[in-house]
């Protein structure tokens, strides 16, 4: 018989198709079952039209049959076939779709769910395949016929037989190679973990030969003897949870698919559903983790959603659907609207994806606001999870989302003693109080200590308790909140002293400069200078920074790897002028600067202690308290 030569540039375009166009040699499996699914839907929109009532979608399946003996991974489908003239003008023109045809003038249908559009899709078998034959017989007629492909080169057409409509794709699978694992292709076990992974959720059953073994008693033997035998097998869902409506779906199944899909043991701890008709229509099963994941805070965690087209899908793992301070959400997402390039791997307009995943943004922060105003016990232990990474989200981007993220806040309050949201902290303040009072540090129990703190919780001002690195900067990007302004408590000035006690604290300071000169010369360098102080209270000493870099942005700086600038905080210690630990120093000041000197350095040990910050020499602070014992 004379070989035929495909048209369109044959031999370039075909090269392109195998060797170019798909990333993945295993997508074959995926194109060819979407294609029979085609082929089903083609053939239940044909026969309604017709009032052909003998076609029921029930009876409709996708068959898959490999054979290691012969190498060949059979497709088969009982959906509308094609005749001579169709498998002409389909599969030997290379780029023309028959389904994107059907498609156009069919119209749209809620029953038709028309997947392919290229006219590619075929093709991709032939980066497994030796051959490729079809064997197929079109509705409504008597004859049918074999296509038969090795690439290329060409193709032949002839009469052939076949029981009942439908089409079977023959692939002869190729020989292994030094790179290449081919027969993996021939493996029931992979064949089935690859229909689930693309195919799964194609409406129309796919009915795998699953190789299984038994055991076989044999007669006077104690040896076990097993033989294997093939069963036809259902291996694909259907109908995905998220095409399901939601009284259908129960709180087991969600969270079963959840564990299952995504492999967590744990139950999510909140399910959101999206279903959008409009330009672009969509649905969405997103998932909110229960704790946070294995290896959650490093480069190497990846983040996105499983996206789907017409149930089939397409990437399984697309990150412009998700923004970076959502990426611990976990879920799918399926549209039929999608613009995807010619191997539905990738999406050809960016628009369409920024639309749903600004849509799918403004959701889960909706349903993170609910949470938090409705179930403060399941948002609490969602923040202990994930709160890092909304502030994270914050100072990420230079604070592009601040907006979005500043009321899901939660940082612990002095007064109350608990999680406060940064509008619950503002509706509590009493009305005198001008600013957000915070302070950084490295846990709650240090903070709730720190000297600093004192003059404003006397005043009846809590402080917000914030121990993560990145709190500082979080501040800092916010400015502010609802016109409230964030005030450290290691600010010089923090607008609630009393003007007297002030004047007499830079009286104090005045009339003692030359030994507070003489202190801060005594340390160093280790610090810019010494000042008396009028925040505290019963504490002898603290330790604060002038200029933009806080001593807790010193610690953050120090923890990062590499050989970057080392930043340093300008370091002030500060002096209790009423404590009795400051009249010792004018004591010994008189009497012995030696001992002034070695005084002051006990105090500046003691001060990096309490900011939680190493002491240079522990042996020599041991001997200094030796000393002044």
């Amino acid at each position: 018989m004379k070989k035929k030569q495909f048209k369109a540039e044959s031999q370039k375009l075909l090269d392109m198709m195998i060797n170019s166009i798909y990333t993945h040699k295993e997508i074959f499996l995926r194109e060819i079952i979407s294609n029979s699914s085609d082929a089903i839907d083609k053939l239940c929109y044909t026969a309604m039209n017709a009032g052909d009532t003998s076609v029921s979608r029930s009876d409709r399946m996708i068959h898959v049959h490999p054979d290691k003996e012969n190498r060949t991974l059979t497709v088969s489908d009982n959906g509308i076939g094609m005749d001579k003239d169709d498998l002409e003008n389909n599969l030997g023109i290379i780029a023309r779709s028959g389904s994107l045809n059907f498609k156009k003038d069919a119209g749209q249908s809620e029953d038709m769910d028309i997947i392919g559009q290229f006219g590619v899709g075929f093709y991709s078998a032939f980066m497994v395949a030796d051959e490729v034959t079809v064997v197929t017989r079109k509705y409504g007629s008597d004859e049918a016929w074999m296509w038969t492909s090795s690439g290329a080169d060409g193709y032949t057409i002839e009469p052939t037989a076949k029981d009942g409509v439908g089409t079977d794709i023959i692939i002869k699978i190729k020989a292994d190679g030094e790179e290449e694992n081919y027969s993996e292709y021939l493996e029931s076990y992979h064949i089935k973990n690859l229909i689930r992974k693309y195919s799964d959720y194609i409406r129309y059953p796919i009915r795998l030969d699953v190789e299984k073994s038994r055991k076989v008693d044999v007669p006077d033997s104690d040896e076990p003897k097993y033989e294997t035998y093939t069963e036809l097998e259902t291996v694909n869902s259907m109908i995905p949870l998220w095409q399901r409506n939601k009284d259908e779906v129960t709180d087991e199944e969600l969270n079963e698919f959840y564990k299952d899909k995504f492999f967590d043991m744990k139950d999510p701890a909140h399910v959101i559903r999206i279903d959008v008709d409009g330009s672009i229509s969509y649905k969405a099963l997103l998932f909110i983790p229960s704790a946070t994941p294995m290896g959650y805070y490093t480069k190497e965690y990846q983040k996105g959603l499983e996206l789907y087209s017409s149930g089939v899908m397409i990437m399984e793992r697309c990150e412009d659907l998700i923004p970076e301070h959502f990426r611990f959400v976990k879920g799918v997402v399926d549209s039929r609207d999608l613009s995807l390039n010619i191997s539905r791997e990738l999406l050809q307009h960016n628009r369409q994806l920024r639309t749903i995943a600004s849509n799918i943004e403004k959701k889960i922060r909706q349903e993170l606001k609910k949470l938090q105003d409705n179930d403060r016990e399941k948002y609490e232990k969602f923040w202990q999870s994930f709160g890092l990474q909304l502030k994270y989200g914050i100072v990420n981007e230079y604070g592009a989302h601040r907006e979005t993220l500043k009321d899901l806040l939660m940082y612990h309050s002095s007064r109350e003693n608990k999680l406060q949201s940064l509008k619950e902290y503002v509706d509590l303040m009493p009305e005198d109080q001008k600013y957000i009072y915070f302070a950084v540090g490295e846990s709650v129990p240090m903070l709730e200590n720190l000297p600093q703190t004192e003059t404003v919780k006397d005043k009846g001002y809590s402080v917000l308790y914030m121990t993560d690195e990145v709190d500082e900067f979080v501040v800092n990007m916010l400015g502010e909140y609802e016109g409230k302004q964030f005030k450290s408590v290691n600010d010089k000035d923090l607008g609630i002293e009393d003007e007297e006690d002030k004047k007499d604290t830079e009286l104090k300071e005045e009339e003692n400069k030359v030994m507070l000169d003489y202190l801060r010369d005594c340390l160093d360098g280790k610090v810019s200078a010494v000042r008396l102080s009028h925040k505290l209270k019963s504490h002898p000493v603290c330790l604060t920074a002038d200029g933009e870099v806080s001593l807790e942005m010193e610690k953050y700086f120090s923890t990062i790897p590499g050989d970057g600038p080392d930043i340093k905080a300008q370091r002030v210690l500060e002096l209790n002028p009423t404590h009795k630990a400051f009249y010792m120093l004018l004591d010994a000041w008189q009497l012995d600067k030696d001992r002034c000197a070695r005084l002051g350095e006990l105090l500046y040990d003691q001060a990096l202690l309490i900011a939680g910050l190493k002491v240079d020499n522990p042996a020599r602070l041991t001997e200094l308290m030796w000393e002044m014992m």
